[in-house]
């Protein structure tokens, strides 16, 4: 792992194209602003790592299919 300090307006490169930069400081908050490509992906650790325990989740359901078989006659009926 590689720790930098940086001061406000200070910016780190990584490869070519992708740049971190220091945009505000604020106490104990860091504003960072990045540059990168648009098909770079970007989030935040807390976000991703919710949408992968998501993901995780949905693909440990099981699914009811006499529940589907129902519910698809009744939308069937409702439309009639």
């Amino acid at each position: 792992m590689l720790i930098l300090s940086r001061k406000k307006g200070q910016s780190i490169l990584i490869g070519n194209n992708i740049e971190i930069f220091v945009s505000a400081i604020d106490g104990d908050q860091v504003k960072i602003g990045i540059r990168a490509p648009q098909d770079i992906n970007i989030l935040r650790k807390e976000v991703y790592e919710t949408i992968q325990l998501s993901n995780i989740e949905a693909s440990k359901g099981k699914i009811d299919l006499a529940l589907l078989k129902n519910m698809t006659r009744s939308k069937k009926n409702s439309e009639k």
